[in-house]
């Protein structure tokens, strides 16, 4: 707990309450007054002595900084990882050398292509980014909930982001990738084939932040004490397993709660619900590095599960939400080359590109070369380096010397050798002609665009069509929705002839072979191995009368579920208070509804019936207490059941891969 709270302690020294405070200057003169400027007469022209004014709006004028180029809509939370055990034979980082080890950690999910503004519940990728606040320095494992990306060399990054971004003579669309540039950057870049396929799928709508994987997505090494290596990927597992919404339901949140994703994450931590994520590794020994039909540093490849079995290391919990969403969540800087002792790097050209380019945003959009001393960026244990000046730098180093090699201060600070701590390089043999160009490793662009379509179950593969058939369809370009149906073609030969059917166009599908391989890899499938739980979803409670209801509300958080009471007035309805009324609840905002009342009032009965439509037509769990309080057709539903037991059953059932109530 110690080790956990050391973050914690480092940020109170720079946290400040202002209740009950004095009104002061950035420079503590206390103010007599903040309602009116400096004038001559009060009717007169302000004048130019009026130094509290300048100092606040000047303040107000510069308190923007740039947003993120990617990942720009985003939230956060504070917590601590939690090692399983010693994982010293794969790996020198302490924070894995000893079972129960905590390390404070800060954790940043965010869309992809959206601005600061967008909304969360848009189909996009997701951020899921990780800095790990460890006794040798800050470890930043900065990664996606998607475990491939859309390009193979950093060098494209640029054209992908351009492509997928607003286009420019009119910046439209916002967060969304259903648009031509986008479509024509994919059909002319084939190595995103695998990429689109995730992107497709449910895994770009998720239900929760706390629902969701993460990936590195990139190849890293894992180093020991006896230097020997191993190729890894990292991913997070979610305690709570991975859901999704559903296309419908994601869109109109996006309408009804914009922030969805973020005051669920707020929400659930506040309540003390805190989401759980294990880290599990998968690692190849280097003497298998072309022991596969795959390149291993191919960023657009999965490896197998299958193949290459997970290794859990851990757990992490976040437990706290950020006192201040600017000075932490915007300011917070991480990148891909902030690693400790025992973690290295591989070869995969998107990783050696990523190397580069976070610091090098950093300093535009944090102001300078200090953001490290911003105390979300800061480490928990000391720096000592000749770095000086440079804009907000904080630290007042003493002494005369700022220079290596020197005997004025006996030649510190001074290098630590790796047997003490010291961070070297994994010592790889590398030799080859300077080319620009990519290893025929990496040439295949379908197989795995292949392996995950045919591991999807019947419900999936649906949802991938019409994801397709709806993005494919906004673009206008007719030749780009034809090529982008060949495209298609290599992957699935049924996927590309409804997809042609539906968005219009002729395509050569037929002179293009079917696809032979049947190879499968039940691990990517979000369905095939569901984890039921009923622990923190929201359930609406729609009564008239709190006393009739007061037992059941109490059950249902007994198990665990969040409550919130809908009925047709707000405040206290007998034992119990109303939340929300019909008209400032939606039922999109809902993991499941219980109907406990029928109103006399016919418009409010209606209100009622809409909102159980709304909830049905997205598949969700719908409970009633007697006959008389739902219509008979939905009594006979598949998904709609009469008791507490039977409801909590049917909630704890993610609708998505049961085909049968996801079409009923």
């Amino acid at each position: 707990m110690e080790q956990e709270n050391k973050k914690k302690q480092q940020l109170e020294d720079y946290t400040v309450e202002d209740r009950d405070k004095a009104l002061t200057t950035n420079q503590g003169l206390k103010m007599s007054e903040d309602e009116f400027s400096l004038k001559v007469g009060d009717r007169g022209p302000t004048i130019m002595e009026d130094f509290h004014f300048r100092e606040k709006m000047t303040h107000f004028d510069h308190e923007r900084i740039p947003e993120r180029v990617v990942h720009a809509r985003g939230t956060a939370a504070h917590g601590y990882f939690e090692s399983y055990g010693d994982a010293s034979d794969i790996t020198m980082a302490k924070f894995l050398s000893e079972k129960g080890k905590q390390t404070p950690v800060f954790v940043r999910f965010s869309t992809v292509a959206g601005s600061r503004g967008s909304a969360d519940s848009v189909r996009d990728a997701r951020g899921f980014a990780t800095k790990f606040y460890t006794e040798e320095g800050n470890y930043d494992l900065v990664g996606n909930n998607i475990p491939v990306f859309f390009i193979q060399d950093a060098i494209k990054f640029p054209d992908f982001v351009h492509a997928v971004k607003p286009e420019p003579h009119n910046e439209i669309p916002q967060a969304q990738s259903a648009h031509d540039t986008f479509w024509d950057f994919v059909a002319n870049n084939q190595e995103a084939a695998h990429m689109v396929m995730w992107h497709m799928s449910d895994r770009s709508i998720p239900r929760s932040y706390r629902m969701m994987e993460g990936f590195g997505v990139n190849t890293y090494r894992f180093v020991n004490e006896d230097g020997v290596a191993h190729f890894v990927k990292l991913h997070w597992k979610p305690v709570l397993g991975v859901h999704s919404f559903v296309w419908d339901e994601a869109q109109k949140i996006a309408g009804k709660d914009p922030d969805f994703h973020r005051r669920d994450l707020y929400d659930a931590i506040e309540q003390g619900n805190y989401p759980e994520y294990e880290l599990a590794v998968q690692l190849i020994p280097e003497e298998q590095e072309f022991a596969f039909d795959f390149d291993i540093l191919d960023p657009t490849k999965i490896w197998p599960e299958e193949q290459v079995p997970l290794r859990k290391l851990g757990k992490m919990t976040l437990n706290r939400n950020v006192d201040n969403f600017f000075a932490e969540t915007e300011q917070v800087a991480f990148h891909v080359g902030h690693v400790v002792p025992g973690i290295d790097f591989s070869n995969d050209p998107l990783l050696q590109g990523r190397l580069f380019s976070y610091t090098d945003t950093q300093l535009i959009r944090l102001g300078g070369p200090n953001f490290h001393e911003i105390p979300i960026n800061k480490p928990v244990c000391p720096f000592h380096n000749n770095q000086r000046d440079g804009y907000n730098r904080q630290t007042i180093n003493r002494g005369q010397v700022s220079y290596h090699k020197n005997s004025l201060q006996n030649n510190t600070p001074n290098p630590v050798p790796r047997a003490n701590g010291g961070y070297e390089h994994y010592q790889e043999k590398v030799d080859g002609r300077k080319i620009r160009a990519r290893s025929k490793g990496f040439e295949d662009h379908f197989s795995q665009a292949r392996l995950f379509w045919n591991s999807m179950t019947p419900i999936e593969k649906e949802h991938i069509t019409k994801a397709f058939c709806f993005e494919v369809g906004k673009v206008q370009s007719m030749d780009i929705r034809k090529q982008v149906v060949e495209m298609v073609a290599h992957i699935s030969h049924d996927l590309a002839k409804t997809l042609a059917e539906k968005v219009g166009v002729t395509a050569t599908i037929e002179t293009i072979p079917e696809e032979t391989e049947t190879k499968q890899s039940p691990a990517v499938s979000m369905y095939t191995n569901p984890i039921r739980f009923v622990e923190t979803k929201k359930v609406a409670v729609i009564i008239q009368k709190g006393e009739e209801a007061k037992p059941l509300i109490e059950a249902l958080e007994a198990a665990g579920i969040v409550v919130e009471i809908v009925s047709d007035r707000q405040g206290t309805l007998g034992d119990v208070i109303s939340d929300h009324t019909f008209d400032t609840a939606s039922p999109v905002l809902y993991d499941g509804l219980i109907v406990a009342t029928k109103f006399e009032d016919a418009l409010i009965q209606r209100k009622v019936e809409t909102f159980i439509d709304e909830v049905y037509n997205h598949y969700k769990a719908i409970g009633y207490t007697d006959e008389d309080v739902i219509q008979v057709a939905y009594s006979k539903a598949p998904g709609v059941v009469k008791g507490l037991e039977a409801f909590i059953d049917a909630l704890a059932t993610d609708r998505h891969f049961d085909r049968e109530y996801a079409i009923g």
